[in-house]
Order: structure tokens, then C-alpha cells, then sequence
């Protein structure tokens, strides 16, 4: 048995053949988990396997940049599909965290909505951070982040993600800024001042979230009567027969992105992404959970019914909010910090 495996090994060097070859190509994959991540394991991952024959290896994380910084520095990253949000990405591919994305391996671009398209990344979906609530605990419904801060007539806990991005937004929103002003203001140092003004007054109400697990969790258990929450969540939430609803009305949306960390498996990572943005997954993927296609395509093989519950949907933009990423980019860092330290207090 020996001699022959021998043989084997032997006849694949010389034939060009290297011993890795031989195995099947493998994948490290890290998304943000949950219910993105089921849907993303049925849509993507099992296909992609039964298709190339490759190994997935899924995994989920918290946004964490630091991790993939750590990777890259030392030459070894063991994460070679990332799933991130907009301002992350642009940051890290300025930083050289990030790969090129080759786009003739990808895809056209022609067929992506615009913010799918950058130079370090691919649009997964288009998701939003939304208001919900569960229709089983509130006698009447809230309609806006004014009805959010409003404690006398919704009394109750209140769910937000423990981070100055969208929680600064919804506070001005909630202090009364038109959406279309909402980060002109937020530039300016008066701006950002009567963000947090207007936080104060609900900080005494406040259960913060970090993961987007979280929010149905916290609805569904009813230690918080509404809460920020990502629109994806929510509908895999009703799906399992809780009673939560969506608030669109100043939702803020925007894409998250795969990106390739410097260093990591790029040629089977480009195939893989290329999978990805397929119509048919794309779909297969807006099935499972309620984020909007980032191909261009999919939208005309879904069921009406299913596009309508998705942010994209034209009835769910009105009066949505478009997450400015330069804009976080810019000045994202500062407000973290100034929002670490206010959430400490």
C-alpha cells in the first residue's frame, strides 16, 4: 500500500502536479454571522462547495478591524473573504489592508449598483438600520425616531448599537434635521454637540446592542419596547413567527462589501466572489433574508412580493437615508472616541 501511494505521489511530481493540488482548494469566509450568515451558508457556501469542489470554512466576527490589521502586518492572514461594512472598507483599502479587486475576474460593473463598486471591494447586498418594534408589546405604533425618544408616551427601554455611526444620525433625526441635512449638520462641531444633547436625554433608557443578534432578542423578550436594528434581522425574526415591524421611515442604508485581506488566497477568493454576485445566488440569497441585490439583474428574476420587503424597494427609500461613507471615513474615528468616553459616563 505504501509502494502505491508512493507511486502516486511520485507520478504527480513529475507530472507537474504540486501535493496541494491534490486536496481540494479551502476558503476561510467570516461575515457577520447570524442570520446573514445562514443565509449567505445556503445561498453561497454550499453551493460554491458543491460546485468547485472547495472546502468552506464560515466564520463571523464583530467588525473588528484591529483582527484583520494583525493578520495583514504579520504576513499570515488566516481570514481570506471578509465581509465589510462601506467606511471600513474604504479606510482599509486607503490603509493597504486590503487586495485589488480585479474586476475582470468579477464581473461587470455595469451590472452593480453604483456603491457596490469600489476598488478594494464587491457589493454583497444593500441592508438597512431601521426602527423596530414588536407589535404584540406597544398599543400603538411609532412612526419615526421622534416616537423612538419619545418615553412618556412609548415608556420603556430602548435598543441602539452601542457605536457614534447611526446612533449619531437617528438622534438628529429624532431632534428634527430633515434627512437631506442630517450630515451637513453632523460636520460641524454645533452639530455634534446637539447629537449628543439630544442622547442624553435618552440615555437613561438606553440597552445597547453590539451584535445584530441582539435587537429581536432583546423585542422579542420585551426588555426593550423598540430598537435600532438591522431590517435583515427583523425579517428572519418574523419569519420564525414574532411579531416585529419595520419603521422605514428614517432608515439609513447602505452596502456591505467582500473584500480580500492583503496576503490571503486571492485567486480562489476572486472566484468565489465572482460566485457570489451572481443573479441566481443573489436571489437564492434575497430569499433567505431580506437585503436587497447589489447585481443589477436579480431584481428582475425575484417575486414582486419579496422586492417589496427589501430597503431597495422604492416605498422603503422614501424617506431613508443614505449612510454618507466619506463622511465616516473622515471623521469616523473622532466620534467613536468621543462616544466610547460619553458611553462610559
Amino acid at each position: 500500500m505504501k509502494n502505491v501511494t508512493k507511486k502516486i505521489i511520485v507520478t504527480a511530481v513529475l507530472g507537474g502536479v504540486s501535493l496541494s493540488a491534490l486536496a481540494a482548494e479551502s476558503l476561510t469566509v467570516i461575515s457577520f454571522g447570524g442570520a446573514n450568515k445562514d443565509a449567505q451558508t445556503a445561498a453561497y457556501y454550499q453551493p460554491y462547495e458543491k460546485t468547485t469542489g472547495s472546502k468552506i470554512t464560515a466564520g463571523d466576527y464583530n467588525g473588528e478591524m484591529a483582527k484583520v490589521k494583525a493578520m495583514v502586518e504579520v504576513g499570515r492572514p488566516t481570514w481570506d473573504v471578509l465581509e465589510v461594512e462601506s467606511p471600513e472598507l474604504l479606510r482599509g483599502c486607503e490603509e493597504g489592508i486590503f487586495e485589488k479587486i480585479n474586476w475582470a475576474q468579477v464581473g461587470n460593473k455595469a451590472d452593480f449598483v453604483k456603491p457596490a463598486v469600489s476598488e478594494c471591494g464587491v457589493g454583497i447586498f444593500v441592508w438597512s438600520t431601521a426602527l423596530a418594534y414588536n407589535a404584540d408589546k406597544l398599543k400603538a405604533a411609532p412612526t419615526s425616531w421622534k416616537d423612538f425618544w419619545d418615553v412618556k408616551k412609548f415608556p420603556g427601554k430602548r435598543g441602539l448599537r452601542k457605536g457614534a455611526k447611526y446612533t449619531l444620525e437617528f438622534a438628529l433625526l429624532a431632534d428634527g434635521v430633515p434627512a437631506s441635512d442630517v450630515y451637513k449638520v453632523l460636520g460641524t462641531k454645533a452639530g455634534v454637540d446637539r447629537a449628543f444633547k439630544k442622547l442624553d436625554q435618552l440615555k437613561p433608557n438606553i440597552q445597547w446592542w453590539e451584535a445584530g443578534a441582539q435587537p429581536p432578542q432583546f423585542l422579542a423578550s420585551g426588555d426593550v419596547v423598540m430598537s435600532s436594528a438591522y431590517n435583515g434581522r427583523i425579517d428572519a425574526a418574523q419569519k420564525e413567527g414574532k411579531n416585529l415591524k419595520v419603521v422605514w421611515n428614517g432608515s439609513i442604508y447602505d452596502v456591505d462589501s467582500w473584500a480580500i485581506p492583503k496576503g490571503a488566497k486571492v485567486k480562489e477568493a476572486m472566484k468565489f466572489i465572482n460566485f457570489a454576485s451572481k443573479p441566481e445566488n443573489q436571489k437564492n440569497y434575497s430569499a433567505h433574508i431580506a437585503y436587497g441585490p447589489t447585481n443589477l439583474k436579480t431584481v428582475k428574476q425575484m417575486d414582486a412580493k419579496l422586492v417589496a420587503n427589501l430597503p431597495t424597494a422604492p416605498a422603503n427609500l422614501k424617506g431613508a437615508l443614505a449612510l454618507d461613507v466619506p463622511f465616516w471615513v473622515e471623521h469616523g474615528e473622532d466620534l467613536e472616541e468621543r462616544f466610547n468616553a460619553w458611553a462610559a459616563r
